[in-house]
């Protein structure tokens, strides 16, 4: 029942972040930083199966000294939901002697009422910074046990959805039956003896859980890729840049213009985000779903500029859905298989830039759209490392790769663009300096991936 009312909220409220809660007995053990171990399972299309340990982040790092995530807490929705199915069948058999027929019915309902929620979300910048030097103690039980299996992995609950007051999922069952039956025969003389029987079966039942305030019933995670020495990374982006960088000079021209004329388009940056990721899940590309022409030529053309410099020759990234690989074809079988080892590709990469576009407020994006020169994409990159670093030193203006900011304009707009992004940027002189603001969510995080993949194609 439990698992049954999450999984539905689930669905009916997110687009496959979230997580839902499988047990009660799981809710206690989902604190923020928290270790979850993501299973993958053996076939493509099966979905991975998430085990909520005891033991959080700090658990299993060396030293004495823990990670304290900052925690902020939103109001998120009043949730109450009602599903129901109801399902009816009839026999019906007319032999020589015997008519029987067969009726039943059966109907569900399932009622959720969590009522008032809230979200409570690690400051993931604050977690990159305080993790940049810490190591991993791989001789504990919990990392030996996890290593030793392919595929398995760790995660750290990043976001959790908590209810605020007592509340219940009620489930209720009804099952009913009939089954009639007539059985004729005739005997000497004409003697004709029936017998006619009709019985019928009833069961209701009404069953009502009640879940205690502070319950967790969905969560989001974020993945961890552990090293041999120990040291980790929080879900490694650096690799998908790489493959950017190298693209000749012309492909990374056309491509840094062609994101350019998407940024200019709210509503195209969204439809391409769209089209990426059912690519980068393995479906073909719907573009019916593009309206406007000139955003159909802006996504033919990068699709067709991404298909052209894959040096995969085996990944095709317009390929017709009606070449379906055989199960029998050895060499088809492994890319049906869930491989955690699976390389970026720069459709990936692409993805990943347009991905956070998207997660941009409209305002970022518009002034980003504005600062796409190479000159001044590689100033911002300098600013965006300085802010994940979180250290407060200054940065002078005099150095190269800062002198383009001298200019105002160009100022101004790097102040409006940190600024929608909820990190104050403060000029003195001829020294700059970075600081984040209260409560920055993901805004400054989506701000650095899309500056530092945008520069990376300078």
């Amino acid at each position: 029942m439990f698992s049954t009312a999450t999984r539905n909220f689930v669905e009916e409220i997110d687009d496959g972040s979230l997580i839902p809660v499988s047990s009660l007995i799981d809710s206690d053990k989902l604190v923020p930083l928290s270790l979850v171990v993501k299973r993958k399972r053996f076939w493509i299309w099966q979905k991975p199966k998430y085990l909520p340990t005891d033991f959080t982040l700090s658990d299993v790092l060396t030293g004495d000294t823990p990670l304290t995530p900052v925690v902020v807490k939103t109001d998120f929705l009043k949730y109450q939901g009602t599903f129901g199915d109801n399902k009816s069948g009839n026999f019906e058999s007319n032999l020589v002697a015997v008519n029987l027929k067969v009726e039943g019915k059966d109907t569900s309902k399932l009622q959720s009422s969590f009522g008032s929620l809230k979200k409570e979300e690690v400051d993931v910048q604050k977690l990159l910074r305080d993790s940049k030097d810490k190591i991993l103690d791989m001789s504990h039980c919990l990392i030996q046990q996890t290593r030793e299996k392919s595929r398995e992995v760790f995660a750290v609950v990043k976001e959790r959805i908590v209810t605020t007051q007592p509340c219940s999922v009620i489930e209720e069952v009804q099952e009913g039956g009939q089954l009639g039956e007539l059985l004729s025969f005739c005997g000497p003389k004409s003697t004709q003896v029936s017998v006619k029987e009709n019985s019928s079966l009833h069961k209701d039942s009404n069953v009502s859980l009640e879940i205690p305030a502070h319950t967790v019933i969905a969560y989001g995670i974020i993945e961890l890729e552990i090293k041999l020495n120990g040291h980790y990374e929080l879900e490694k982006l650096r690799g998908h840049f790489q493959l950017l960088s190298v693209l000749s000079a012309d492909t990374r021209s056309s491509l840094l213009q062609l994101l350019k004329t998407t940024m200019e388009d709210r509503e195209a940056v969204s439809v391409l985000e769209s089209v990426l990721d059912q690519m980068c899940t393995g479906k073909t590309a719907d573009l019916g779903e593009v309206k406007e022409v000139s955003q159909m030529q802006t996504v033919q053309a990068i699709l067709n500029l991404l298909e052209h410099s894959d040096s995969s020759p085996t990944h095709s990234l317009l390929s017709d859905s009606s070449q379906t690989p055989s199960l029998s074809d050895s060499s088809q079988t492994h890319s049906l298989l869930s491989d955690s080892s699976q390389t970026p590709t720069l459709l990936n990469a692409t993805h990943l830039i347009i991905s956070a576009m998207d997660g941009m407020t409209d305002e970022c994006l518009s002034v980003l759209g504005s600062c796409c020169s190479p000159p001044v994409l590689q100033a911002l990159q300098i600013l965006v490392q300085h802010v994940a670093a979180g250290s407060g030193e200054t940065l002078s203006l005099r150095d190269a790769g800062l002198a383009v900011l001298t200019e105002e304009e160009l100022y101004q707009r790097t102040e409006s663009l940190f600024g929608h992004s909820k990190v104050t940027l403060k000029r003195e002189e001829d020294t700059l300096r970075t600081e984040m603001k209260e409560q920055p969510g993901y805004l400054p995080l989506v701000m650095s991936i899309t500056v530092k993949g945008l520069a990376s194609l300078v």
